[in-house]
């Protein structure tokens, strides 16, 4: 199964839910960062909620950079993604294992830890970025967007996000949902979700069994209760370029730049977020260190 996202309204008109399959953009973000079970999980749920969050701003061009960083040893967590499925992250550190939880899963919420903030901020076409953030609640990552989305933009929403880890650290199963309540929702049906919810099976074995977004959204809302409003593929995605990080190397001090040349005959730049590599030789860190000058004497 592709990896796509479903948009739905209930027919009633009280409920917004979206629902995401994401097993291979967390399998190449787990491949591209060479991730262990706990930083997989954690980067892997950050990338399913950030794409459900960046979905539901239904902008063309809208930007959501999310920034997680609980003070767990996974360390910071960003992630970068669009209101058209694409997505990219990366974790500070990588390799982090740990213990299952009582539950026998993977800690997530260890892994992360609580000791700090959900950072979100939104790039929206033609407008300012504006932040936001929240106190982590328990670094789990769905249950923090959930407080986010009640905190910031004081909406009553439901996300669920799971991450299933193989022994091997593919990923067997990603996914998650995304659900607000609309203007005029009445008390009995918030109350009804509510029960749904907690009576629904494990999200991640939902996922192993191939449940589809529309299937998972199904059993909380009960079938033929959903109008599909749109369907969008999902994928990782860097749009990273030499030419790109040529241009953020001009802006470095040119004193910076002339010890590059000096000292290492060129440079060599990594892209955080996908891994991608960039060799400027000495000819080019020439061209760079003279548009730098141009542009400090504009």
């Amino acid at each position: 199964m592709k990896d796509y996202l479903v948009k739905t309204i209930t027919k009633d008109n009280q409920f917004r839910a979206y629902a995401i399959t994401a097993k291979e953009t967390v399998n190449t973000a787990q491949k591209d960062h060479n991730t262990l079970s706990a930083s997989s999980a954690a980067l892997g749920r950050s990338i399913v909620a950030s794409t459900l969050l960046a979905s539901s701003l239904d902008k063309s061009g809208a930007i959501i950079s999310t920034k997680i960083n609980g003070g767990g040893p996974v360390g910071s967590i960003i992630v970068d993604s669009d209101s058209k499925g694409h997505v990219k992250g990366y974790i500070q550190n990588p390799q982090v294992h740990l213990p299952l939880n009582d539950h026998h899963k993977i800690d997530v919420g260890k892994a992360v830890g609580i000791n700090g903030f959900l950072q979100v901020t939104k790039m929206l076409k033609g407008m300012e970025p504006t932040n936001s953030s929240v106190p982590l609640t328990s670094g789990e990552i769905g249950d923090d967007f959930t407080f986010y989305l009640a905190q910031s933009e004081q909406i009553p929403s439901a996300v669920g996000v799971s991450v299933f880890v193989n022994d091997d650290n593919t990923i067997g199963a990603a996914g998650g949902y995304f659900i607000q309540v609309l203007p005029g929702a009445s008390d009995e049906s918030i109350t009804k979700l509510e029960e749904r919810l907690r009576s629904l099976p494990m999200l991640s074995e939902l996922l192993l069994a191939d449940q589809t977004p529309e299937a998972i959204l199904e059993l909380i809302f009960g079938s033929d209760n959903l109008k599909v409003l749109e369907q969008i593929p999902v994928e990782f995605y860097c749009d990273c370029s030499k030419k790109q990080f040529g241009d953020d190397l001009t802006g470095l001090p040119i004193d910076q730049l002339e010890t590059m040349l000096n000292e290492d005959h060129g440079v060599s730049v990594t892209c955080n977020f996908c891994e991608s590599h960039y060799e400027y030789s000495e000819d080019e860190l020439k061209e760079i260190i003279e548009i730098a000058k141009s542009k400090a004497n504009d």
